[in-house]
């Protein structure tokens, strides 16, 4: 059943020019295919294990495709699984934002795969259920349907061509909800576009404690990035290097006068750069072999979380999944 899904899997990702043979080992297969293959997170106690681009998360939590205060975007992806404190966290933060009028509601983007891993497309972190993205638009009112958030567009908040943030978009509720999730004591640090930290360099205020965990990257100008730290009980999870105390925004200066610099153009004959192999599972940390195989989290468990009018993640997929072409997704870096 397994090596089923697999070969239904590689139909979605042909881009990538590896499927899985008949008869091919783990080994040999790219992790990305094992991992995006499979549909339910793992039995047993929860654990991050490895760093956030390498590493996977056992007994994994859903969050709920629909709350009060958010929805979750692209559930064909199937990323909604996480460590239960990020579930918590993203419920928190968004019952905090609504209860202090700043945000309406969140677009929750991916989160983890139901056992975490590497994702066949689109990031190379969220791999141990510590990552979460949020859309830079409010949740509209009337909600959006389950066929609707499939292709419901990507916006970004700066203004086009630039680095430099829309005001016509931008407002102080952009900056408050930033600054509710940067003040959540599980938030290590929060990815978003120079241009919005330089936005909110300019704009934090004397309160200016939380910038330290805002950080500059690039892309993240239509979503900002929370990332959680280790959780007590994961001793195989790695942590990444302190923030820092200062508030980063003496950074900036680099940022825009180096990191986003058009490109050099390439000598006339250079040969291009040698493309990396693809990750296998005999890459990872040894303890995701374990996650891969382990039976299915109880029932129960993944049907709580299955959200209103969706009666499982995977029949979900089966039944909304839009072809890979159809489906927008962020620019890795911002247009210049």
């Amino acid at each position: 059943m397994k090596l089923r899904r697999l070969l239904l899997l590689c139909g979605a990702a042909l881009y990538a020019g590896m499927c899985l043979a008949p008869g091919a080992s783990h080994a040999e297969t790219p992790a990305k295919l094992l991992f995006s293959a499979e549909r339910s997170p793992s039995a047993g106690q929860t654990q991050s294990i490895g760093f956030y681009s390498d590493g996977c998360i056992a007994g994994a939590a859903a969050l709920p495709a629909d709350g009060e205060n958010w929805q979750v975007m692209r559930l064909s992806r199937n990323r909604r699984y996480g460590h239960p404190a990020t579930i918590a966290l993203i419920e928190r933060i968004a019952a905090q934002a609504a209860r202090t009028g700043v945000w309406p509601g969140l677009l929750v983007g991916d989160i983890s795969q139901p056992r975490g891993g590497p994702m066949a497309s689109g990031h190379a972190s969220h791999q141990v259920g510590l990552d979460f993205d949020v859309w830079l638009q409010p949740m509209p009112s009337p909600r959006l349907s389950a066929q609707q958030r499939e292709t419901y567009p990507f916006r970004s908040v700066l203004r086009k061509g630039t680095f430099t943030v829309d005001d016509r978009i931008w407002n102080s509720h952009y900056r408050d909800l930033i600054k509710i999730a940067a003040s959540q004591r599980e938030v290590q640090r929060i990815f978003v576009n120079p241009g919005i930290k330089k936005k909110l360099c300019e704009t934090a205020g004397r309160d200016r404690a939380w910038l330290s965990k805002v950080r500059p990257y690039y892309g993240h100008d239509e979503h900002f990035h929370v990332r959680l730290f280790c959780q007590p009980g994961s001793t195989d999870c790695k942590p990444q290097p302190a923030v820092g105390s200062g508030d980063g925004c003496s950074e900036l200066s680099w940022w825009f006068n180096v990191a986003l610099q058009p490109p050099k153009p390439k000598k006339p004959g250079a040969k291009p750069p040698k493309p990396k192999p693809p990750l296998t599972l005999s890459g990872m940390p040894a303890a995701c072999r374990a996650v891969l195989s382990a039976p299915v989290k109880g029932s129960e468990a993944v049907a709580a979380g299955s959200g209103a009018g969706v009666s499982s993640p995977a029949s979900y997929s089966a039944a909304y999944a839009p072809p890979a072409s159809a489906v927008p997704v962020p620019t890795p870096r911002p247009l210049r």
